[in-house]
């Protein structure tokens, strides 16, 4: 395929109405080249159709079967590696379709390139933290994004069960759990999407609404204190998955955080036990040492605990 048709390919991809004399001019061609250009292209599975009248053109249908994939065969092995790790992330938007996709690729592809990736797969393994509990809306959840649409939604907290309204931002995977920021009360306010028990799309829409990336990128406006921890050797490399602690040098993290977040940062500051310590803020040792107290209570006499 030659480079016009690709960057033609690039025009039908955004979805623009078009017509070949637009093309021509733009590639410099007559409208007869297009138009061999355009037949090559429904050829090979762009389903083109035309538009009669002074307003005409041509479009392509939406959900369009697109061209196959030129690929080597070392591209080809990464590929159907990549529909392998899809499927150990549970509840993954499109999910229904990645079985098949896998199956129809592996079975058109040859014999040799088969054969490489039997070979492959048995000296590889992807493992994911899979949560207790299944997150559903993955999928409705992403399309509310999109279309930048209120929610309504049964949140399972540590409160108990509340029914609450927010536009969703999107939604990310970190660490084996489905996690959705959304803007509530001009709030961003982020919930865990296993703990959403009931869903429905409303027909409200914000087009005010930031991108997932966009909220991301975006600087935390919130008041906070500046916290400070000392990982040991052992415990920089078990904070070293942990999204929140990436920044870590020479085994210490500086960080800026709310102060209503530092309950949160206890508990998991719990995990690592003797393995880290807290420099400040002194509001968050005395969190971690309540905790640890607590956990020590459980295991004394009960006379100790009673005080007799």
């Amino acid at each position: 395929m030659n480079d016009r048709r690709i960057a033609i390919m690039g025009i039908i991809d955004a979805r623009k109405k078009f017509t070949a004399r637009e093309l021509a001019e733009r590639f410099e061609v007559s409208v007869r080249t297009i138009q061999r250009d355009l037949d090559y292209l429904q050829g090979i599975g762009v389903p083109l159709y035309t538009e009669v009248g002074p307003h005409g053109g041509y479009r392509v249908l939406p959900n369009r079967i697109l061209p196959p994939l030129q690929l080597t065969r070392s591209e080809a092995i990464g590929l159907f590696l990549m529909l392998q790790v899809l499927e150990k992330v549970q509840d993954f938007p499109f999910q229904s379709i990645r079985a098949y996709l896998a199956e129809q690729y592996y079975a058109e592809l040859p014999p040799d390139v088969q054969e490489a990736i039997d070979g492959m797969k048995k000296h590889i393994l992807f493992y994911h933290q899979q949560p207790q509990q299944p997150s559903p809306f993955t999928m409705k959840l992403l399309e509310a994004a999109m279309e930048q649409k209120e929610i309504r939604f049964l949140y399972q907290s540590a409160e108990g069960a509340k029914q609450s309204t927010a536009y969703p931002l999107g939604i990310y995977y970190d660490n084996g759990f489905w996690y959705m920021p959304a803007r509530r009360s001009h709030r961003v306010l982020l919930y865990r999407v296993d703990r959403i028990a009931q869903l429905e799309v409303l027909d409200n829409s914000d087009g005010s609404l930031p991108t997932l990336t966009e909220w991301m990128a975006a600087p935390d406006e919130r008041d906070s204190v500046e916290v400070v921890l000392h990982f040991t050797d052992m415990g920089a490399r078990l904070a070293g998955n942990e999204s929140l602690f990436r920044s870590m040098k020479d085994n210490q993290w500086h960080g800026q955080v709310p102060p209503e977040e530092l309950a949160f940062l206890s508990r998991k500051l719990l995990m690592y036990g003797p393995e880290v310590k807290v420099a400040t803020p002194v509001q968050l040792q005395e969190a971690v040492v309540e905790l640890l107290e607590r956990s020590l209570k459980q295991y004394r006499p009960k006379s100790e605990v009673d005080g007799s």
